[in-house]
This record gives C-alpha cells, sequence and structure tokens, in this order.
C-alpha cells in the first residue's frame, strides 16, 4: 500500500559501503512512495476572485453552452433536463453543483501489484512519465520519430523510478507501429514491463476497451472484481474553445460504466483557445471541465473523477504554445484553488517548451512543478521527460526530471520540520558553544548520512574537481545513468498463465485488425 509519510533511507557501512552501492546499481534513489504535501496552497486569489470566477464559469455553462459532438452525451443531457440545442448544451448551476456533489473527494487507484497502489486526492501527489510525443531526442540519435524500441526504454525508466507513481499514454509514440494495433503492443510492454497504474486513450472504442480488458487481465481480476474499484483511468482533453468531441467521450463514458477513473484536462491557451486574461482563461477551462465532470456523476454518481488544468499562454510574437511561465504557474494556482472550491481532486503537468533538455527545459520544467506543489496539485503529468512543448520525449531530460521530483519528496518530508527536542539540538549547541564546529560531535554522527537530500545527478564537487574527472556536464551525466538503468533493469515479475493470457488476447485483437483507422 502507499505510504503517507518519506522514508528514511537505509544506509551502513560509510563512505565505502556508498561506494560499493554505487558499483552495484545506477543510482540510489528514494524507496516508492506516495509524497504527501503539508504545505499550505498559494492562493492568488480572494474569495472574491473565486465566486468571480465561479459565476463566470456558470454563466458560461448556462448562456453561452458547450458543444459536444456525441449523440448519447446529448440524449443524456436531454434525459437530465439541460436544454440541448443541436450539437450545444446549456445547463443550470444548480445542476452542476449537484452532480459535483457526487464526486469523491479522493480515490484509489490499484494497479496489478498491490504495493503501487496510489491516492488522488487529499494532500497525496503522485507523478506521471511523459506521454505521447511523436518524436524521440537523445546524445546519440538526436531528434528522431519515435519507436516502439524507444518506447520500451522509457518504460523501463518509468518502472525503475520510485518517483514515478502512473505509467500514463505512451512515453513516446512508436510510429513504427501501425495506429490501429499501436496500442495493443505498447500496452502489452507497458503491463509486462511495469507493474504500476496504467491509462488509457480515449480516441475510439476499441482502444479504450481493449486497455480496460489488458489491464483486468493482468491483474488476475474478474470482470466484477475490477468493475469493483478503479484499477486505471482514463484522461480527456476538451477541443477548446468550449467543445467536447466524439471520442473523448465515449471513452470517458465507457470507463466509468466499468468503474474507472476520469481525468477531465481542457488544453485552453490564453490568447488562441482561451481569452488573453488569466482569469477568463481559467474560467473558460473550468466550464468545459465541469461540463464532462457532470455528465460522468449524472451517468455513474460517484465515479471517481479529477479536474485538470493545462491552461497557458502562446507566444504572442509566434502562436507557439510557451510552458513554466509566470502566467502558466498563476493559472495552475488558480485553478488548484476552483478544485477545492468544487471539492474536486486535481491534475497538473510539468512541462516546458524548451527543444533539448537545456537550462530553459529545467527552469521552465522547475516552476511547472513548484506551481503543482504550490496548487495543492495531486497528479502531475509529463513530470518526466517532456520536451519541445510535447513533441519530444528525451531520456536525458526523464533523468534530470527524476532528480528534482526526489528533491520534492525530500522537501516534504516531515522530519526536514520536526521540533523534538532531539531536532532542537540545544545540547548539541551547548557542546560546541562559541567555538569548534559540529562536524565531529556525536550528535553529528549519528545523523550525518541521512541528514540531507543526496543526489544521483547533481555534482556537488568544486570546479577543479568536476574538471579533473572528465568536466562532464549534466545532460552527459543523465546519459549515462540511462544506459546504466536500461543495463540493469529486471521487469517486474508476473505469472506466465497471465503474461501468456495477455499476448494470446493481443494475438487476437490483431487478427481481428485492432482499431480501425482511414489508412
Amino acid at each position: 500500500m502507499a505510504n503517507d509519510a518519506t522514508p528514511r533511507r537505509k544506509r551502513s557501512g560509510g563512505r565505502a559501503a556508498n561506494a560499493r552501492r554505487i558499483r552495484a546499481h545506477a543510482i540510489e534513489q528514494l524507496p516508492f512512495h506516495v509524497p504527501r504535501n503539508p504545505d499550505a496552497p498559494t492562493e492568488p486569489l480572494a474569495s472574491e476572485g473565486v465566486a468571480a470566477i465561479h459565476d463566470t464559469a456558470m454563466r458560461v455553462l448556462e448562456e453561452i453552452g458547450i458543444a459536444f459532438l456525441n449523440a448519447e452525451a446529448l440524449e443524456i443531457f436531454s434525459e437530465a433536463g439541460c436544454h440541448v440545442t443541436g450539437e450545444l448544451v446549456r445547463m443550470d448551476r444548480h445542476f452542476v453543483l449537484e452532480m459535483l456533489s457526487r464526486a469523491p473527494a479522493q480515490f484509489t487507484l490499484t494497479p496489478r501489484n498491490p504495493d503501487r497502489e496510489i491516492t488522488i486526492g487529499g494532500q497525496h501527489m503522485v507523478f506521471v512519465n511523459v506521454s505521447s510525443p511523436p518524436n524521440y531526442w537523445d546524445m546519440e540519435t538526436g531528434k528522431t520519430p519515435g519507436t516502439r524500441a524507444q518506447c520500451r526504454n522509457l518504460l523501463k525508466l518509468c518502472q525503475y523510478f520510485n518517483c514515478i507513481h502512473v505509467v500514463g499514454g505512451y512515453p513516446v509514440e512508436p510510429v513504427d507501429v501501425h495506429a490501429s494495433v499501436r496500442h495493443l503492443d505498447v500496452l502489452f510492454d507497458k503491463l509486462t514491463l511495469t507493474d504500476k497504474v496504467a491509462h488509457a486513450y480515449s480516441l475510439g472504442k476499441e482502444r479504450v476497451e481493449d486497455v480496460m480488458e489488458m489491464v483486468r487481465i493482468a491483474g488476475g481480476l474478474t470482470e466484477a472484481e475490477f468493475a469493483a474499484r478503479p484499477h486505471m483511468y482514463t484522461n480527456i482533453n476538451s477541443t477548446s474553445p468550449l467543445k467536447h468531441d466524439q471520442p473523448m467521450i465515449d471513452g470517458a463514458l465507457r470507463c466509468i460504466r466499468r468503474g474507472q477513473a476520469l481525468i477531465v484536462t481542457p488544453f485552453t491557451l490564453a490568447g488562441a483557445m482561451a481569452p488573453v486574461t488569466l482569469a477568463g482563461a481559467v474560467a473558460q477551462s473550468v466550464a468545459e471541465a465541469l461540463a464532462a465532470i457532470a455528465l460522468a456523476q449524472y451517468v455513474r454518481p460517484g465515479c471517481p473523477v479529477a479536474l485538470g488544468t493545462f491552461t497557458s499562454n502562446v507566444d504572442m510574437k509566434s502562436g507557439a504554445p510557451a510552458f513554466g511561465t509566470p502566467e502558466y504557474m498563476r493559472a495552475t494556482q488558480m485553478t488548484g484553488q476552483m478544485a477545492r472550491f468544487y471539492g474536486l481532486p486535481m491534475r497538473a503537468s510539468g512541462v516546458c517548451a524548451a527543444n533539448v533538455p537545456d537550462g530553459q527545459a529545467m527552469w521552465e520544467t522547475s516552476n511547472s512543478l513548484w506551481s503543482a506543489v504550490q496548487s495543492g496539485a495531486n497528479m502531475v503529468y509529463h513530470a518526466a521527460g517532456w520536451l519541445e512543448g510535447g513533441l519530444i520525449a528525451s531520456p536525458e531530460k526523464f533523468i534530470m526530471d527524476c532528480e528534482m521530483l526526489q528533491q520534492i519528496a525530500r522537501y516534504f518530508s516531515p522530519d526536514l520540520t520536526a521540533t523534538t527536542p532531539d531536532d532542537l539540538a540545544f545540547d548539541a549547541m551547548a557542546e560546541v558553544g562559541t567555538s569548534g564546529h559540529f562536524f565531529g560531535i556525536q550528535h553529528t554522527q549519528d545523523r550525518y548520512e541521512t541528514a540531507f537530500y543526496q543526489p544521483f545527478l547533481s555534482d556537488w564537487r568544486n570546479f577543479e574537481a568536476w574538471e579533473r574527472d572528465g568536466a562532464t556536464w549534466t545532460v552527459a551525466r543523465a546519459h549515462r545513468i540511462y544506459k546504466e538503468i536500461l543495463t540493469e533493469f529486471t521487469p517486474p515479475p508476473m505469472d506466465p498463465a497471465i503474461r501468456e493470457e495477455l499476448s494470446d488476447f493481443v494475438a487476437r485483437r490483431k487478427a481481428e485488425g485492432g482499431a480501425p483507422t482511414d489508412f
């Protein structure tokens, strides 16, 4: 089960033992656990601001409406008493708030390995790998279209790193596999190379249904056991402005009807697909998300849902999306306030617009990640490996991001803010007095190995020592670690009979044609 507090590293034997461990493993990392964010969230909006954004979102739903390009959704809304004109749905705020009152404040997701169970909501914060880039970049290949081999390697990183809790989407699109069967191959790889929570794309009924069935098989579950609690989820995006399309809503309905979780994440770029002002962009995003969440709660009251934010701004000089900007950070914090106002778990992202894993990539990603912390986000998508606004997945960037994720987890550790007599260390201060130092006293000796975060990627030596050792830049160190992880990687165990059943399912669905395409 997921732990609430960050465990301490277990060390013994001093520096020599540390050296032995470094030789045995690519890195030393924190154990798998779901961090809990103890901090009060940043709230840039006064209560009047929250009320104003809420009222504007409700007016959008009541007066402008949301287009649903899904005939079943239109029938459901009509049955619920909403005003339906063609594809446009207008819904009363009282209906929306009644539906939201049905949604749980938090829920669990249980993968095939129950020790990897996670909680979405409350103070819990889970991290998800980069998902869906069509291209790949590493120091050896440069930028190339994604392949299945590269996707498998990134899946291995997802499993290896304990700071990654969910294996979302395709870490890179394997464009060398035909789209009709791509989901079958990637989900087979995902379910055999990892044992963490998985995700289904809502891109046609076949993909959603196939993924749910494969997750059920991998878990050794009956249909009743699978439907009794969420084991996976789908994330849907609105087609901004003010529209939900056919396949996304179809997939959302299929998932919730089988007891699985739904995350609704509008993609609202201020100045392009949403108003140029942040309050307007956030209000539109909230309206788009709540419309789909209300639909889900009407169909299956109490189904697990979360409100996602992907509100950022465009570069007004080029029209390109920008991420990790001051505007992105504030929009994330503002959406966090709105999620708490509605009592919903929240999803944010760890994103950047940089093209390679350089300084820009890290300050933009750091801004994104810390705005997620500040907003009280419960799930952080694209937390490791994202480049070029989501068009590139990079293993070096993945490694660099995981260093940041571990530091965030350590930052949450309750022992950093403990104030017991032992932590206050009055006796240690009295022992040292006004002269001397703390290096040699017993209080320090008892704690020096576990007192502070130890990085696996950062180099804290001085310039001369770094230069003598080859002057290796961060991205090159990340590349070396990536290769070492691949060398030592061992897939998690799986019952041979379950693996064979998964293989048979994939073979049968491929023989049936997989998911239909127009090419």
